[in-house]
């Protein structure tokens, strides 16, 4: 699997606010409104994984705060899996 160079991860930032480079990872922290809300969203980030074979990182922390962590372990960074992931839990967002 091929890394994403600074300039694809750039353009996906951008266009997709919220998501921030983390070292190795790209992370994003959403703010819900209950804790049965963010449990749901955590449950849908889990199916959009599954159904790409690609598992983030998620931490549930407070009671309404998730954050979701994307890198591809095998090639050590970010590749297109980690943008696909990103853009369904965009549309999750919506």
């Amino acid at each position: 699997m091929k890394l994403l160079n600074n300039e694809q991860i750039n353009d996906f930032m951008l266009n997709n606010t919220g998501w921030i480079l983390n070292g190795e990872k790209l992370t994003r922290d959403f703010t819900l409104n209950s804790f049965t809300d963010s449990l749901t969203f955590v449950v849908k980030v889990g199916i959009e994984a599954e159904k790409l074979d690609h598992h983030p990182d998620i931490l549930l922390h407070s009671w309404n705060k998730v954050r979701i962590m994307l890198t591809t372990h095998s090639a050590n960074g970010i590749t297109d899996l980690d943008i696909k992931l990103a853009n369904q839990i965009e549309i999750l967002t919506k």
